[in-house]
Formats: structure tokens, sequence, C-alpha cells
């Protein structure tokens, strides 16, 4: 099995083993505005039709997740259209969209069920390289050693402190901050749940390895993710998101979390960027509407799928909608650096900037220190 990272980003099978190209570093912004989908658009109801008739054709034994909403195909001539500059590029003849609950065990089943009956060329899931290490996770506690407990925010692999100078790289200091409240946050809420998160992912790989598929980590850095997300809050929202986080880091009573409840279809899917979207509307463009683009990128666009006959995506049920509607939507001449953005100079004398970086780096230093040792208890 090879592992690549869409669209540039090469490994080995080991996560903690990765030639890059890295992508723009943190102070990162776009020109570009993201079309989410319209209020009227639901897969559901203008895609499910004839993509349950193919399965039915093709894959009869897998109707039972199109019954379901979990499994739908997208075929080539429903792709929006390529542009001129990239005229040359022959996107996938199809591709499978795995919807999943991300703490669930039918969901690591279901996977695995379609990339056996499939035999797709490429799995595109639902992690960037800084979370690949989930799909390597054991489930097994009686392995020896403190690990940070997996989630969607998770540094990934035995190596602490290279995992954080790469989040540092992509992100900032700030996104690295941001990110292991994060993590602590998602960890305390999803403690009732006994499930291990990314159960999908770990099926994916190992399928995947079954039939020599090539892996694809098809989500923008969550490093990039994060900054971005920050950048959209004004003050006072910044406040209030870590003074939340906080509380209900400490708090003893999850019931005190005050996030509101997600009105989105996604069953028992815990889906932390849709509760945060939900309480702070703005960051529903760098979590949602940005990210569902750049899985649809990295389904048919990236170089990594390029002329393949059939591509499985494993994706969050809450981002099958958005990414059906940016693979079926013309998007213009949007590339992939459109959702990256790019360097952002910083202003100030190099003795102002040195100070303030001192500063800043002891006190997240303290910061993320004291998040790491709260997530191995």
């Amino acid at each position: 099995m090879k592992l690549l990272k869409s669209p540039s980003l090469i490994s080995t099978a080991n996560p903690n083993n990765l030639t890059t190209i890295r992508p723009t570093r943190h102070n990162i912004r776009t020109k570009v505005s993201i079309k989410p989908p319209p209020p009227e658009f639901d897969f559901r109801t203008q895609i499910l039709t004839g993509s349950r008739a193919l399965i039915a054709e093709s894959h009869p034994e897998l109707l039972d997740l199109a019954d379901e909403g979990s499994l739908v195909v997208i075929r080539k001539s429903q792709f929006g259209p390529v542009p001129a500059w990239r005229a040359d590029f022959v996107e996938p003849e199809c591709i499978w969209l795995v919807g999943t609950n991300h703490v669930s065990e039918k969901s690591a089943g279901d996977v695995e069920r379609v990339v056996q009956a499939v035999r797709p060329d490429n799995v595109v899931v639902e992690l960037c390289r800084s979370r690949a290490g989930i799909m390597y996770t054991s489930t097994d506690d009686t392995e020896a050693g403190p690990k940070l407990k997996s989630n969607p925010f998770s540094l990934s692999g035995s190596g602490l402190f290279g995992a954080v100078g790469r989040s540092i790289n992509l992100g900032g200091q700030t996104a690295l901050a941001l990110r292991l409240l994060l993590a602590t946050f998602s960890s305390k809420i999803s403690s009732n749940i006994n499930r291990p998160f990314g159960d999908e992912f770990r099926a994916a790989r190992k399928a995947s390895e079954e039939i020599s598929a090539q892996v694809v980590l098809g989500d923008r850095p969550i490093e990039i993710t994060l900054e971005r997300a920050w950048n959209s809050l004004n003050w006072n929202e910044k406040l209030s998101l870590i003074t939340s986080v906080l509380r209900g880091i400490t708090s003893a009573d999850q019931s005190k979390i005050d996030f509101k409840e997600s009105t989105a279809d996604q069953d028992t899917d815990f889906q932390l960027y849709e509760q945060l979207s939900f309480s702070y509307p703005s960051l529903l463009q760098p979590l949602i509407h940005e990210r569902d683009t750049y899985i649809a990128w990295s389904l048919k666009r990236s170089k990594a799928v390029r002329n393949s006959k059939r591509v499985v995506g494993v994706i969050g049920r809450g981002h099958l909608n958005g990414v059906i509607y940016a693979l079926i939507s013309d998007l213009g001449d949007l590339r992939f650096r459109d959702l990256t953005g790019e360097r952002r100079s910083t202003g100030g004398s190099l003795v102002e900037t040195v100070v303030k970086s001192l500063m800043r780096d002891t006190i997240i230093g303290v910061v993320i220190w004291a998040l790491y040792e709260q997530l191995k208890k």
C-alpha cells in the first residue's frame, strides 16, 4: 500500500516518515470565496436516486448502505467542468463516497465492505498528515506507555516534539495552542463514549493494504484550518471560545458545556467542528465549506487520483452534502493553493518581533506542556 498526501505530499506507509513539500506557512489568507451549498441543495433528493441505481447495477450487495444514505456514487459525467488551464487532466471515472460516524464500529465495517467490493485505485480519507497516525493508532489498552487520546485534534505519532514542530511550521503557535485546547476538550466531552475515534480510517488502511490500493490523505492540514478559523473570529468571539473550551475542560459536569446543539442530520456522529460552527457562525467557512471543497478537490483533481478508474472517499457523514456539491458544481478556476492561502507579511522592528515572539512562545509553551499532561491522564 502507498500513502499519499493530496495534493503535494508523498510518503511511505509509516506516518512518522514522510517526505513533504510543505504547504504555505502560517499567517495565511485567500482571495477566493468558496461557494457553500445553497439551502435548497440536498444530495438525498438530487443525487441519491441515480446513485442507488448505479450501485444496484454494479454492486447490489452494497444496496443497504445506499438505502441508509451512507454510500453515494458520483460519476465523472456529473462533475463540474474542468478549467481550461487543466484541460489535460484526466479525472477519475467514478467516486464512491462512504459517510461515516467517527466513533461507530458499524462505519468501520461499512468502509471495509465498500473497499473490498469496489476495489478502487485510491482510497481518500478525511485526514491530513498531522492526523495520519489515527490510521495506525492501536486500540489495545494493554500496550505500555502514555499516549494521547485519539480524537480529531490529536498530535500523531509517538514523537511529541516532531508533531509540535510540524504544527507550528504550518499553522503557527496560535493554531497549535488552539489545537491542544480542542483536543483536551474533545476527549472530555466524548469520554462517555466507549469507542475509540477513527475506526473507519483504520479499516480503510487495512482494506487498502489487502487490495494494494493507494491511500490519499485528502483533508486540508488541520494547522491551516485552525489558524484560518481563529483569524475569522473577532476578539470578543475569541475570548468567548477560549472561555467556553476552558470551562468545558475544567467542569466536572458535562452538561455545563455551553456549545449549542447542531441541527445537521449526523445521526450519532460526534462532530465538534459542526458544534463550533453553529456556536460561532463565522467559523462555517474555514471549518466546513473550505474543507468540503478541499476534500472534493482531493477526490477528483489531485495528482494522486489522476486517470483513476475508481476512487473511494471515507468522510464524516456531516460532510457528504458539502463535498458532493463541490464535486458537481462549477467552481471556476479554483486551485488548491486558493484553499491553503498565502503568506501574510508581518510589520514591526526586528527587536519588537523577537520580544513579542519570546513572550508568546513562553506562555504557549507552558500551556502546551500543561495540556499534554492533561491529555495523558
